[in-house]
């Protein structure tokens, strides 16, 4: 596999890939008086405008947005549209078992009404419901973590009727992985283009009569006023959806930190080479590995990668998209080990984002109303979907709606996000934490690679690693 990025404008497949360029927004400029005012321009930001303008369109409503729309994990990420969330079971836990499957069935509804959303608004941004395959397909050791993994799902409240698990033969004929073992096959999820559900999402709230600001960084906010350097909005409710991007508002950064996500996109391939992969359905799919891979189809015919995070020492958010040859050379290196027919195939783009990772390590969205301040996140690298829902659950929050949503474990109402999420603890500390816990799954990874068991050491390699898990997953 080859590297061919240099003939791109950018190393973000889903901007270069984008024929209908953004529209541009003025800055804010002078004191300007809302309804409500979102800062920051990416999924969140931008659904819970939508929504707020779907149920009370005479709103008044400004977004705020420090570069240009989409800038950070929102025009970033895998595209992957995902019927769950990063850490449920610290939501679900002990709630009766009614409960969690009307909760899950709210995050499998969830990718079906994003779909919709789109198609009410004519919003063509390659959504497509393929499912997901959580795969054992390097070595055999993967089969009992996606058996446990399918077990957890159900237990957490999944139906199986949408989370199943599929033979060596099943996994066979939809992806011809080169050590198939099985999977387990998830129903509600789906792919989409970031970028252009991003442009789209512009064009639609500008035509809505929404006011949209880029190059408006929000340098403070303090008793319902939001100030950039050219300007300010006073309104009723502030809302913060910055996420992994909260470099200068001190109030989030302390309670959600920028994690590292590294992507890469091959050239366009030959139906021979498709017909060698298999994934003719166009699901997603991610191997059962603590380093986290991920990928999947797109609509044309290319194939999207990622894997494995990082964390910046500091807590410091990715602002450049590219990434390094050794970063795109280790990603080609365990898509190859996946899928081998891909060995003599190009890559033609590599891009790097911040996701953000709460302290609580599972998402929220927040209404504190007598502070007239709102904000969600922590998504930790499965915002597409997630932000759809707290964007839609933050604008019923603020408009008094009542809604399973808005009654979710997640919605938190009356509180500060000081009082929902704990602080992180200070550098050092975090860094060096990072780069132990990455160190060991590396390790148990090499041994399971290897087919190696070691007495004492494979077993308590994998304790270690599994109480990491429980505190970060």
């Amino acid at each position: 596999m080859t590297t061919a990025i240099d003939a791109f404008d950018s190393p973000v497949y889903w901007s270069a890939s984008q024929q209908d360029l953004p529209q541009r927004c003025a800055p804010l400029e002078g004191h300007q008086q809302a309804d409500v005012v979102i800062v920051g321009g990416g999924f969140t930001g931008l659904w819970t405008a939508w929504y707020l303008k779907q149920l009370a369109p005479h709103q008044d409503i400004r977004v705020l947005e420090a570069e240009h729309f989409g800038h950070g994990a929102s025009g970033r990420n895998g595209g992957w549209v995902i019927g769950n969330i990063a850490g449920l079971e610290r939501h679900l836990e002990g709630l009766d078992i009614g409960t969690r499957q009307d909760l899950c069935r709210l995050l499998g509804d969830n990718v079906d009404d994003l779909g919709s959303a789109l198609a009410a608004a004519g919003i063509d941004a390659d959504f497509h419901k393929g499912g997901a395959l959580n795969v054992a397909a390097r070595y055999p050791a993967q089969e009992a973590i996606q058996r446990r993994y399918l077990a957890h799902l159900h237990e957490l409240g999944f139906s199986e009727q949408h989370c199943q698990w599929l033979s060596a033969d099943e996994l066979t004929d939809m992806a011809r992985f080169h050590r198939p073992f099985g999977a387990a096959f998830q129903h509600q999820m789906a792919t989409l283009h970031p970028r252009k559900l991003i442009n789209g999402l512009v064009r639609k709230l500008a035509a809505a009569g929404v006011h949209l600001h880029e190059q408006s960084r929000v340098i403070s906010t303090a008793e319902r006023i939001v100030s950039t350097h050219e300007g300010s909005v006073e309104a009723r409710t502030v809302v913060i959806a910055t996420e992994g991007y909260s470099e200068q508002l001190a109030n989030i950064r302390r309670h959600v930190i920028p994690v590292e996500s590294l992507v890469i996109a091959t050239e366009p391939l030959s139906d021979a080479t498709w017909d060698a992969v298999g994934l003719a359905s166009r699901p997603t799919f991610a191997d059962a590995s603590r380093l986290i891979n991920y990928g999947h189809r797109t609509r044309d015919g290319r194939l999207v990668f990622g894997a494995r995070g990082n964390y910046r020492l500091g807590a410091r958010s990715r602002h450049s998209a590219s990434i390094s040859d050794s970063d795109i050379a280790m990603r080609q290196r365990l898509l190859v080990d996946l899928f081998p027919a891909l060995e003599d195939v190009e890559v033609s783009h590599g891009w790097g984002g911040s996701l953000g990772l709460s302290r609580s390590f599972r998402p929220h969205a927040v209404l504190a109303s007598e502070q007239g301040l709102a904000t969600a996140g922590g998504y930790a690298g499965e915002g597409v979907a997630a932000s759809h829902l707290m964007g839609r659950t933050l604008a019923e929050m603020i408009l008094g709606e009542d809604s399973l949503r808005t009654r979710a474990p997640w919605a938190v109402q009356g509180k500060s996000l000081e009082e929902v999420v704990r602080r992180w603890e200070p550098e050092p500390l975090r860094w060096l934490a990072a780069q132990t816990i990455l160190t060991s799954y590396a390790a148990e990874e090499a041994m399971m690679r290897e087919e190696r068991h070691l007495p004492l050491i494979s077993p308590g390699l994998g304790w270690l690693n599994n109480a990491f898990a429980s505190v970060i997953e």
